[in-house]
């Protein structure tokens, strides 16, 4: 029997793209906008997900 291992898939939350920048509408003195960065909930910003054990497929 050979060992399961473990994969990793995209995250169905924010479709790989964990990490998104919003802009608050103001600007920083040299003169850039200033961002917020938000990380994906269900991910904590890895963008991948590990499959539940649950959904393997086992066996033939």
């Amino acid at each position: 029997m050979m060992p399961q291992t473990l994969t990793t898939r995209v995250c169905s939350h924010c479709d790989g793209f964990p990490v998104a920048h919003i802009t608050t509408g103001s600007r920083t003195p040299d003169g850039q906008r200033d961002t917020l960065a938000a990380t994906c909930p269900a991910c904590k910003g890895t963008g991948t997900r590990a499959t539940p054990a649950n959904l393997t497929h086992a066996g033939k």
